[in-house]
């Protein structure tokens, strides 16, 4: 157990500290696996440890996207607004499992339901679009921080939820407009936005949103865009 204080976090959120990640080199090659607690110090964020990480963007039939913002006990960039969904595959063979991207996808699939209550029989693993991947890095406070090879995946369903209070503090579908003002906020001050939410609208939602109905002509399987 690491003397590192994290006395904001609740139990649910302690309890995962220890979960194993899938530790990944810059190209997305497993070479191993840590705790999420590592894998989100900066201290060791800056000796290159890096893990493999997914977003999750979820739109509805009026072509709106979720938008969360994170509980204030979470341990990374807490109360911040942020995409439908974002963890991590576990370093287990389900998981592991890297043709057509299946073993994120079923992470995925396992944090709709824990994260926001999303009902098992409402989104399958064939509904979840695996579009790209993107490297990032990005410090929290002075202690914690992100360093991610992070697969954005894209649903669109309409979807019955109900957010664990541990991990959601409020959700809503937005329009285009709607996000890119949440976004102007969040440059002047007044709400905080997570930097992967900025990366993800502005670097892929404004290019894909007007062709949803044909998204997947901009699927990149093989390209990781560097941030």
């Amino acid at each position: 157990m690491s003397d590192v204080p994290v006395d904001w976090i609740d139990k649910h959120q302690l309890q995962r500290l220890d979960q194993m990640l899938i530790v990944v080199d810059e190209n997305d090659k497993v070479i191993g696996a840590d705790t999420k607690r590592n894998c989100h110090q900066n201290k060791n964020i800056e000796k290159g440890l890096l893990h493999r990480a997914f977003s999750v963007v979820l739109f509805n039939s009026e072509k709106k996207v979720l938008i969360q913002r994170r509980a204030d006990t979470k341990l990374t960039f807490p109360g911040h607004f942020t995409d439908s969904c974002s963890s991590h595959p576990l370093y287990v063979p389900d998981e592991l499992e890297e043709e057509d991207a299946v073993g994120v996808r079923r992470a995925a699939l396992r944090r709709l339901q824990a994260e926001l209550g999303v009902p098992q029989d409402q989104v399958s693993l064939e509904d979840i679009v695996f579009m790209t991947r993107y490297h990032y890095k990005a410090k929290s406070d002075a202690v914690w921080g992100e360093h991610e090879v992070c697969y954005l995946l894209l649903i669109r369903k309409d979807v019955k939820i109900s957010a664990d209070p541990s991990e959601v503090s409020s959700f809503s579908y937005l329009t285009r407009e709607e996000l890119q003002e949440l976004l102007e906020r969040g440059t002047q001050g007044d709400v905080q936005v997570t930097p992967w939410l900025r990366i993800i609208v502005e670097r892929f939602l404004y290019a894909w949103w007007p062709y949803l109905d044909e998204v997947t002509q901009f699927v990149e399987l093989d390209k990781i865009h560097r941030v």
